[in-house]
């Protein structure tokens, strides 16, 4: 049985909506062709803790992450993408990382990771 208890500021509600009628072009294609449909309940945009993850199944304990250029600069975006990691790992949360890159070359391999990841840690419970 999934956590939904998470903790999260809800202060970042209302950013979080504004998020899920803006999602970058990737996050639509994952989220239109493979996520949305998929037979286990996935959130999109979810606040946890004081952070707004790009997609969520709580069954799972699983965060999907899609990184942009942004996140691979030495001014700070790979040191905060391995703090958010690690405080969201500190919640038994497992975080997939995909850049955009992937989602737009790699497409198929992505969705077979992320599926084979969920299914891994629905049996594992």
């Amino acid at each position: 049985m999934p956590v939904t208890n998470l903790p999260y500021d809800n202060r970042l509600n209302d950013r979080a909506k504004e998020l899920r009628h803006e999602m970058t072009l990737q996050e639509r294609k994952l989220w239109f062709r493979f996520l949305r449909d998929y037979p286990i309940k996935v959130y999109k945009q979810r606040v946890i803790e004081y952070f707004i993850v790009d997609f969520y199944c709580a069954e799972a304990r699983l965060v999907i992450e899609l990184d942009g250029s942004q996140h691979y600069t030495e001014q700070g975006g790979r040191e905060y993408d391995e703090e958010r990691s690690q405080i969201l790992q500190e919640h038994g949360l497992k975080v997939l990382r995909f850049p955009n890159n992937d989602v737009d070359r790699h497409f198929e391999s992505v969705c077979e990771q992320i599926h084979k990841e969920i299914q891994f840690r629905i049996a594992d419970r």
